[in-house]
């Protein structure tokens, strides 16, 4: 079932394989945010006995975002306005050691009046609270999709996702640490790569990662290229890993942006691109997977876990 090696696929080979789901997914619906888009949310979770989602929120006509907690109440998720929010991009939240680790990336601009994007660096937040939430680390410069989970051993284990490293455009690497307090730039830099992954042209990232009952982690992520006309193309996809032995199974897609309802792109090169924000696995081998559309707005579909056959 777990692999070590295998020939690494393409995009095109990869949904030559895939199996759409039965039935489209759905739209989900924001209020009180105005009218600017909500996308790349979080999966909801339980936060003190409620749902929440943590979504972006921006101006179509601009990259410069807010992260807000939302809650839901008759299929609208409205902001919870007791809850801070954050200058950053694409959400992400786990559990560590009882405590939320919360994060998102955060934009660099030049000055005024080009205001032109110049660097980003993911954010890293923790607290025992979402009231409490307080500024613990701060990724590597340029490096999104940073993700951290609590490991059965009650270690930490930590994903990165550098550029260019020997003329790829990103890869995926993971290392383990001790704990969270042991989470830096350098230990992010140093985390080993998965060279197996990805095409050199062609890129992806970790989005979320489940613990699964044997000890392996289940990762969500997305598998990415720009094709001969500039287009992008972002897949959801997932694999199986073993931290101990870093043994872990292929990449395969597991939704596409033809999943969901047609809507608007932020950009003519975004049509064709769904971003995985997280995956709540349910009953019967089951899970909802929750995705970001095209730049403007958050969906959610009903797929077979991706993950079950490996627990």
């Amino acid at each position: 079932m777990m692999k070590l090696e295998w020939i690494t696929k393409t995009c095109k080979e990869l949904l030559l394989e895939y199996q759409p789901a039965h039935s489209k997914g759905r739209k989900l619906h924001f209020a009180g945010v105005g009218d600017r888009d909500v996308y790349n949310t979080t999966a909801p979770f339980l936060n003190e006995g409620e749902l929440y989602i943590a979504g972006r929120v921006e101006e179509r006509s601009s990259e410069e975002s807010e992260i807000i907690f939302f809650t839901c109440k008759n299929n609208v998720w409205t902001p919870r306005l007791d809850l801070p929010k954050f200058q950053l991009q694409d959400p992400f939240i786990t559990r560590i050691d009882g405590e939320w680790i919360f994060g998102g990336v955060a934009l660099y601009f030049d000055e005024e009046p080009l205001r032109s994007i110049i660097g980003w660096r993911t954010v890293l937040y923790r607290g025992k609270s979402l009231h409490e939430l307080e500024h613990a680390a701060s990724g590597p410069w340029n490096m999104k999709d940073i993700r951290l989970c609590e490991l059965a051993t009650g270690e930490v284990g930590v994903f990165s996702r550098p550029f260019g490293i020997e003329g790829t455009r990103a890869v995926i690497g993971f290392s383990i640490l001790e704990s969270f307090e042991e989470l830096s730039e350098t230990a992010i830099i140093q985390a080993p790569l998965f060279r197996d992954q990805f095409l050199k042209d062609e890129w992806g990232g970790a989005n979320e990662i489940h613990l699964l009952k044997n000890g392996f982690l289940g990762v969500l992520g997305h598998i990415s290229y720009t094709d001969e006309a500039g287009l992008l193309h972002y897949h959801a996809m997932s694999f199986v890993l073993n931290p101990l032995t870093r043994e872990k199974s292929p990449v395969k897609i597991i939704a596409t942006r033809s999943d969901f309802p047609e809507g608007p792109a932020k950009r003519s090169d975004l049509v064709d691109v769904i971003f995985s924000g997280g995956l709540v696995r349910e009953a019967n081998n089951r899970a909802v997977l929750y995705v970001g559309a095209s730049d403007t707005e958050a969906h959610c579909i009903d797929i077979e876990d991706p993950f079950s056959e490996y627990e």
